[in-house]
Parts: structure tokens; C-alpha cells; sequence
């Protein structure tokens, strides 16, 4: 069952806890700004992304406190409309989240947090030497969309310059991700990090034939999965039929046959096991020259059950 839940029904507090479970993991940006008197805040947010890259844009939005007050980077940017978006690594996190904490406005997090401050170039706020990757940003807008507790404002950020550590980058020049090592944000106290068994390639969509286009019984598949479909289908072609009575030929199946002939096994189950398991070793191609021989050779019987 689904539950449906009106946001109105609820205290905003409480819809918060929904939204910052489900909409998630986010990113994090770690914000250094300065006020006009020159008192520098570093605080992180995880409402924010990248919104456009010609020009490079960032948006973040400080959400006002319990009090309804606003947040330190937003009354800086108010007063000098330029920030550094610094990003957070795992080697960082446990600083970033001590920054988090509701220091006085004029309390240095850079101190509190012990990160060291790193002048920039073109803005007047200081960067993180910690963090792998620093953006240098021009504030262009701030977008109210509240006045409660709560309540966010956009700050849309332009960057005009980035500082990348040499340490995370591939020798192509691209940010490794496994050497960036990035941390998101999920709801209460749970981050996740973006290293190890959480990393997988999802290779770039092409002009398919569809998952309308699957015989019926892969579409209707008990074993095979949305995603394992989703790879199938993504495919421009099927093999030939020639190029699947050569597969056959060949024998590599030969053992699937013979376990559906002497083990009593279903064979479309066990040619659906198979091709699942090529599809989660991104070999696309074999898994349809598995699942196409299953249209074209006759079902071994099954006596132990009554199938064919």
C-alpha cells in the first residue's frame, strides 16, 4: 500500500523529516562568506546543486532557523554577495558537521572546526585548504521563498574561478571519483559516502529499441529486474538469427541444457538466470543471444512437475 501525505496535515517540521529522508543522498556545499565588517562564517548546506554550466551556475539555500531567524551566510551575502563553495570529502566530514553547529555570528567556524583558511583570488571570502574542490563564486540572485522557520532562500551562484587538488584527478585531467572520495547528506544523523561498493557506471542512454520491444516473456520476467530490463532494452539492435544459432552452436549453453534435461530444472528459468547474470557484468550483447535462444529452442521437459 502507498500512503499520500498533504504536506498542509502536517507541522512543516515534520514534512522536513520526509523530505530530507527521501530527497536524498545530497550533495554538500561547505560555504565560506564574510560580512561587511570583515568576520568571516564557513557553514555547510545540503539543499544544493549544480543548476547550469553556461555560465557555471551553483545554488544553495540557507533555511531559516527554529526562531524564524536567518542563517549567518545569508545575512554575509546580503551585505557582500560573494561566497566560496567548498566541497566535502570523508577525511572532512566530522569537521564539516562541527562547523554546522550555532556559533555566534562573529565566531570564526574556520577556528571552531579547525580548518585552515586559504585566500582566494577573486572573492573576498577565504576557501577551505582541506576540501579537493573550491569554487570562487559572485552571488547573481537571492530568491526568497519563506519567512517562517524553516523558510529557504536560493543564493545563485556564478563561478568564476575553481581550485581542484591534483591529488583526485585521473591523468586525463577528470576528477577520479574514488580519489575525491565525496560525502552526501540523508536524513537525521546518516551521510553516505560515495566510495568502495557504493560506486557503479550507468552506461549513457542511446536510442533503444525499448522495453515495449522485449518479447513477452522477458517484459514479464520473475527473475529478471527494471534495471536488468532497462539495460536490455536500451540496446539499438537485436542479434539475428543467425547470430543466435551460432551462439547455440557454439555451446556455451550446453550446460544449461543439460541441467534442464537430467536436474529436472525449467529451462526459460535457467537461460533468465544466465542472462541475468551477464547483464550485471555489462555484457549486454550475450545476454540476448541467451534470452533470444529461449524463443527459438523447444522447452525441455520437466517430469518432476508437470512443465514445459
Amino acid at each position: 500500500m502507498t500512503q499520500s501525505i498533504d504536506p498542509a496535515d502536517l507541522q512543516p517540521h515534520e514534512f522536513y523529516r520526509l523530505l530530507n529522508s527521501s530527497v536524498a543522498p545530497r550533495p554538500i556545499a561547505f560555504v565560506s562568506t564574510v560580512s561587511a565588517d570583515g568576520h568571516v562564517n564557513l557553514a555547510p548546506y545540503s539543499f544544493f546543486n549544480v543548476f547550469g554550466f553556461n555560465p557555471p551556475i551553483l545554488v544553495f539555500s540557507p533555511s531559516r532557523n527554529r526562531h524564524g531567524h536567518k542563517k549567518h551566510s545569508l545575512l554575509n551575502v546580503e551585505e557582500v554577495p560573494e561566497v566560496v563553495v567548498n566541497v566535502v570529502s570523508h577525511t572532512m566530514v566530522e569537521q564539516t558537521s562541527l562547523a554546522s553547529a550555532e556559533f555566534d555570528r562573529h565566531v570564526s567556524e574556520f577556528t571552531k572546526a579547525g580548518f585552515t583558511e586559504v585566500p582566494s583570488e577573486r572573492v573576498r571570502p577565504p576557501r577551505v585548504a582541506q576540501s579537493p574542490v573550491a569554487f570562487e563564486c559572485v552571488v547573481r540572485q537571492l530568491i526568497p521563498v519563506g519567512d517562517g522557520p524553516g523558510a529557504g532562500t536560493l543564493v545563485v551562484c556564478e563561478v568564476i574561478l575553481a581550485h581542484v587538488h591534483d591529488t583526485i584527478l585521473t591523468e586525463k585531467g577528470l576528477v577520479d571519483p574514488h580519489k575525491i572520495d565525496l560525502v552526501g547528506r540523508l536524513g537525521g544523523d546518516w551521510y553516505v559516502r560515495a566510495n568502495h561498493d557504493a560506486l557503479f557506471e550507468v552506461a549513457r542512454p542511446q536510442m533503444g529499441v525499448g522495453i515495449d520491444q522485449l518479447p513477452a516473456d522477458v517484459r514479464n520476467s520473475a527473475i529478471l529486474t527494471g534495471n536488468d530490463l532497462g539495460k536490455l532494452g536500451s540496446v539499438t539492435a537485436l542479434p539475428t538469427a543467425t547470430e543466435v544459432d551460432e551462439y547455440r552452436d557454439s555451446g556455451t549453453l550446453n550446460d544449461l541444457f543439460d541441467e534442464a534435461r537430467y536436474g529436472c530444472q525449467y529451462l526459460p528459468d535457467l537461460l533468465h538466470l544466465k542472462a541475468k547474470t551477464l547483464l550485471a557484468e555489462n555484457n549486454v550483447r550475450e545476454a540476448w543471444l541467451t534470452l533470444l535462444n529461449s524463443q527459438t529452442l523447444p522447452v525441455v521437459e520437466d517430469p518432476g512437475s508437470g512443465r514445459t
